[in-house]
């Protein structure tokens, strides 16, 4: 079953850890943005503009952001296994609290302690498959867990959206509930037990060196910046899309809005293009070109056309996983031994970048509709791009 000590390609082991893996991302993303088509829902029921709607979102992003650094020390010493199958399990049921939510402000109480909840699988699943998984075929397995985030994050979204269509939003989310329990009994059915971890006390005064020394280079936080910014600017505009789509004079229902989603599979492609264009031209020009096409999709969007708003969505989304991938890629390469405070801190910053810039968003498209939204995407964006830049200059191949 193991090789070394490790998980070996080919073996019930190996498949069964992969397996469980895909089940916990397909699960924790679905529940993260299951409820972000059903905003505009949302601000019916509850009589919220769509600023307020997007704190059920922002809170999770939120408190998931605080709580990955913490929940990646603890890992340290409960144990990786342990604490993935404590925040499947958790999330899933507050999620069916969620959905039976009385009034909006127990609802973004509740959402904010499932984005506690939720942190622990992100937070240690590529740890416990370095422990556990042989070198050769950890990519692989990487590459599965990653591909159930995409799955779960669209799935989410697109289920939600033809649930409250046809039902309730409440019904939406108590499925999304219900399935990620059933997701989480089966991850903690599939995965083998581990082998190779050692617990190990973890003191604060070693984190807190290992996390100010990532955030003293200066590489480190320009690429920090632009993951909060691409995220800000990205959450934005999917937020507040179906706002857009379902007002005249468009008049599109909650299922047909939440089609527009299906532009997230364009991730794939644009991840594999854009990281050849960053090994052929370099990082930092693969990042600009990214924050580029992301300028120049939001600009179509602000036209009144729907193909054409369609079409500036999908250039805008191929822009931003593009951007997403490189940067991602690159701070682990600056990092070297402190790679995993490195990508916490990056995941902090993009998820915080994800809970702020979705909620001012929402101001932004009260005061001036899409085109103010637009206008605050955009800044961002270019600030972002400004990031990529400095960045570029001296230290285009560093790390």
């Amino acid at each position: 079953m193991r090789e070394g000590g490790k998980l070996a390609p080919g073996t019930p082991g190996f498949g069964r850890a992969s397996l469980a893996l895909f089940f916990a991302g397909v699960a924790v993303f679905a529940m993260l943005y299951g409820v972000q088509p059903l905003l505009p829902a949302l601000s019916r029921e509850f009589g919220l503009g769509p600023a307020a709607a997007s704190l059920a979102l922002s809170a999770t992003t939120g408190t998931l952001a605080v709580c990955l650094v913490v929940f990646g020390a603890l890992s340290d010493r409960w144990g990786r296994a342990p604490v993935m199958t404590f925040s499947l399990l958790s999330s899933s049921l507050v999620m069916l609290l969620v959905a039976s939510a009385p009034d909006f402000a127990l609802l973004v109480l509740l959402r904010g302690l499932q984005g506690v909840c939720l942190a622990g699988v992100p937070a240690v699943a590529v740890a416990y498959l370095g422990d556990e998984v042989s070198r050769e075929r950890l990519g692989s397995a990487v590459g599965l867990y990653i591909a159930g985030n995409s799955v779960g994050g669209l799935a989410g979204r697109i289920a939600s959206g033809l649930l409250a269509e046809a039902f309730s939003w409440r019904v939406a989310l108590a499925v999304l509930g219900g399935v990620s329990l059933v997701a989480g009994a089966a991850f903690w059915r599939l995965l083998p037990p581990a082998r190779n971890f050692r617990p190990r006390k973890v003191g604060l005064v070693g984190v807190g060196r290992a996390l100010l020394w990532c955030l003293r280079d200066g590489r480190l936080l320009l690429l920090y910046a632009i993951g909060a910014l691409a995220m800000g600017g990205f959450v934005a505009v999917y937020n507040y899309l179906g706002y857009r789509l379902q007002a005249q004079p468009y008049r599109l229902g909650q299922a047909q809005a939440s089609g527009v989603f299906l532009f997230y599979l364009l991730g794939t492609a644009s991840s594999a293009l854009m990281g050849r264009l960053a090994d052929g031209a370099g990082r930092g020009r693969a990042l600009a070109a990214g924050l580029s096409l992301m300028l120049c999709g939001l600009a179509v969007t602000v036209s009144r056309g729907f193909a054409l708003i369609l079409f500036g969505v999908a250039v805008f989304t191929f822009g931003f996983f593009g951007t997403h991938s490189i940067a991602s890629g690159w701070v682990s390469g600056i990092a070297g031994r402190m790679r995993a405070y490195a990508a916490s801190l990056y995941l902090l910053f993009y998820y915080l970048g994800s809970s702020v810039g979705g909620t001012a968003g929402g101001s932004a498209y009260a005061r001036g509709g899409w085109g103010g939204l637009a206008g605050m995407v955009g800044g961002c964006a270019l600030c972002a791009l400004v990031c990529a830049l400095a960045l570029r200059t001296g230290h285009d191949e560093a790390g």
